[in-house]
């Protein structure tokens, strides 16, 4: 039981972190095609 609430716990910090880190990444860079391939088109 407390295995799974670990798993979970840490499963979630990570996917809030990958989504902080695209949220922010996309909001501070206005304009496409800097040192990474973002496919805005």
């Amino acid at each position: 039981m407390m295995q799974e609430i670990i798993v979970y716990v840490v499963l979630f910090i990570a996917v809030a972190f990958l989504l902080k880190k695209f949220v922010f990444k996309g909001k501070k860079k206005g304009n496409c095609g800097d040192d990474t391939n973002c496919k805005c088109g």
